[in-house]
């Protein structure tokens, strides 16, 4: 896993989380509100299927790890 991309994955959160908040204190409309919420959740979900994805791969022989990984996106999206 690429150290970089997490941190980046993850600062990207931090930023949609202080939009919402700001958006919260200036009492923006509750349903522009929730689709920003919504859009955090991918992106958490996204950082989550990442890290699984990363660390399963690490301990399965290399020539398996795209195989196993399809398998594994395919079952974290059900």
């Amino acid at each position: 896993m690429d150290k970089n991309n997490i941190s980046l994955r993850i600062n990207r959160v931090i930023g949609q989380l202080r939009g919402i908040e700001k958006m919260a204190v200036e009492k923006r409309d509750c349903s522009e509100i929730l689709q920003q919420v919504m859009a955090v959740k991918k992106a958490i979900d996204g950082l989550s299927k990442e890290i699984v994805i990363d660390n399963i791969c690490r301990i399965i022989p290399q020539q398996e790890s795209r195989k196993i990984e399809k398998m594994l996106e395919r079952a974290i999206n059900l």
